[in-house]
């Protein structure tokens, strides 16, 4: 998600700050800018879409500036537009910044600004940052910066530049990417290190708190209190294609370990420090919500998962109806709906022709459609009565894996949103969910550092040629995105059951050559799910179970477990997912397989 470059050295800094730009297009992104520091101020050159757009907007006068900003933008607070478009400005044009990520504060830091006579003319919540610097800059540049910092609340990486002090670019991290470049009479900030890899493999990677000054000599560090920090330098061996993918060796890696960031985007400034649910930029009111006597859920792949595993919390939080169908089938069923519907269509891309399709006929009926979507500007976003966005970032992988956590995060909002204006829970109950929810981010953040025990696993069993997953309730939807994984990038044939339904059919496939993988996370039907793996086990089959921490039960019932932190159950699934995920890739890598394109799949499916 977005991109950042800085640059502050002796030569013309405008090619090098474009052509960083251009090293990070791979993160995503729907406009860009740049803002060099010109002997008479600050000149800024914004546009929407991409960098040609940019490219196109500055033309090809030469500048002498030696020091600027360069930001590719991924819209969450402002559609994509100049006037969203970073770097901003403030009231005086003395000062400008580029941000990536959240703060979370930002309605009040603008209220207070324009009550100070400010004026504010994006709909960011980057902006603010620009006017807080403004009022501090008499201190200097790093001191403004450090000053600001202290007022925000969120995640983020910012720079800023000032005309006043045309030698320095300055810097800061909190729980967002920001790296140092250390070069020959020239300094480098950015997002990620392909965007200065041509001109330098030293760098510096910064701690959250972190202040950081560059001239074109090198670098002062410093902690928002102002005292001096001492970074060490280390020099990368990447070549370009690994700098891409942040020395991962995949995308989809990558996109594993991104998962934390991207779950924290899509929370920010929407889930609150006291445990509530703000959804206001959705647009859709508690009055609306209290209306609603049924919920539709329509998506394809992964988005159909994520619909299912919430459909459960929507249904035991809030306690409404919920029917969920695959895309595809549900506009040739002739489904019955009507104003009372709330029909949810889930497409990470916007662009996948049969959710648009399903979402068309809901509204043709006259149904309010909500479009839970990744990408601003997408053709579901345009259609839809009301959007919520998940803010993963581009995924380049084909097999989708932080947009479907982002998914089920963004859809439990709506749950305890629906849940909070009904009434159907007690205030105390919506309030100690959310403030789980907070918390899942660092425990997944825990659980990507479990990653070895998941690859001596695949080790074990990359030479199967069959898998049966199972769960049940929530674990069930699971077990199906599980599933899916394993046979998008191994082309292992795998199967997704109910655990209750395997006496039905699927237990005729099992035998002492057939791994069961069970998603068994401490919820309240994790009795009933113990029966089904003794019936496994009597049967030969080996066991591999996703469980909770400290669980001796499934210790003694499983030959291999992949622990996961403990949490309320309706939360478990985007925790008890990342092993699956880490499983079907570990055993796809080990059969030699291309993880990020695998065999006769899209990214987007944008046909019937």
């Amino acid at each position: 998600m977005c991109g950042i470059v800085g640059y502050a050295g002796r030569r013309p800094g405008k090619p090098i700050i474009l052509d960083g730009l251009r090293r990070l297009e791979y993160r995503g992104y729907d406009s860009a800018g740049i803002v060099l520091v010109e002997d008479d101020g600050l000149e800024s050159v914004r546009a929407v879409g991409n960098l040609d757009a940019l490219f196109a907007t500055c033309g090809q006068s030469t500048s002498e500036a030696t020091v600027g900003l360069g930001h590719t933008r991924w819209a969450t607070h402002g559609r994509p537009s100049d006037e969203n478009a970073h770097p901003h400005d403030d009231c005086t044009g003395r000062v400008s910044i580029v941000l990536n990520g959240i703060v979370e504060n930002y309605k009040e830091l603008r209220a207070q600004l324009t009550e100070r006579g400010h004026t504010l003319t994006s709909e960011t919540d980057a902006e603010v940052v620009a006017h807080l610097i403004e009022e501090r800059i008499g201190g200097g540049l790093t001191t403004a910066v450090r000053e600001t910092v202290g007022l925000l609340d969120g995640h983020y990486a910012l720079c800023a530049v000032s005309a006043d002090e045309p030698e320095i670019v300055v810097g800061t991290r909190d729980q967002a990417p920001l790296i140092v470049g250390v070069g020959d009479d020239e300094m480098f900030f950015a997002s990620a290190i392909p965007a200065f890899m041509a001109h330098t493999r030293t760098v510096i990677f910064l701690e959250d708190g972190d202040v950081v000054t560059l001239r074109a000599e090198g670098a002062e560090f410093c902690d928002v209190g102002g005292a001096p920090l001492v970074r060490e330098e280390t020099v990368v061996q990447w070549d370009d294609d690994a700098a891409e993918k942040g020395g991962y060796e995949t995308f989809m890696l990558k996109e594993i370990h991104e998962q934390p960031a991207a779950l924290r985007d899509t929370l920010a400034g929407r889930l609150l420090e006291d445990g509530t649910v703000d959804l206001s930029e959705v647009g859709i009111g508690d009055e609306m919500l209290r209306r609603v006597r049924r919920v539709f859920i329509v998506a394809c792949g992964t988005s159909y998962n994520a619909g299912l595993i919430v459909s459960y919390a929507i249904e035991q939080l809030a306690r409404v109806p919920v029917q969920i169908d695959v895309a595809s089938e549900f506009r040739y069923r002739e489904p019955v709906f009507g104003p009372d519907t709330l029909v949810i269509g889930i497409t990470q891309s916007g662009e996948t022709a049969d959710t648009l399709a399903a979402m068309k006929l809901a509204r043709e009926a006259g149904s309010p459609v909500l479009a839970l979507c990744n990408v601003m500007g997408s053709q579901a976003t345009r259609d839809a009565d009301y959007v919520l966005f998940t803010r993963a970032g581009l995924e380049i992988g084909v097999a989708a894996t932080k947009t479907h956590t982002s998914q089920v995060a963004a859809l439990l909002l709506l749950a305890l949103r629906l849940a909070w204006a009904r009434g159907a829970q007690s205030e105390a109950e919506l309030k100690r969910l959310g403030h789980e929810l907070r918390a899942v981010p660092e425990l997944v953040q825990q659980l990507l550092e479990r990653d070895t025990a998941v690859n001596a696993i695949a080790q074990r069993y990359h030479d199967e040629r069959f898998f049966l997953y199972l769960g049940r309730g929530m674990g069930f939807a699971v077990c199906l995105e599980g599933a899916l994984k394993l046979k998008e990038i191994s082309y292992i044939p795998t199967e997704a059951y109910a655990a209750g339904e395997m006496k039905h059919g699927p237990i005729a496939l099992l035998d002492k050559e057939s791994p069961v993988v069970v998603v068994a996370d401490d919820s309240p039907i994790f009795p009933k799910l113990v029966s089904n793996i003794e019936e496994v086990r009597a049967r030969g089959a080996d066991v591999i179970a996703v469980a909770t921490d400290g669980n001796e039960v499934i210790g003694e019932l499983s030959r291999d477990v992949l622990w996961v932190p403990r949490c309320d159950h309706h939360l478990a699934p985007i925790l008890t997912v990342v092993p699956l995920q880490l499983l079907a890739y570990h055993i796809a890598t080990i059969k030699g397989l291309n993880v990020d394109q695998p065999r006769n799949l899209a990214k987007t499916v944008t046909v019937e």
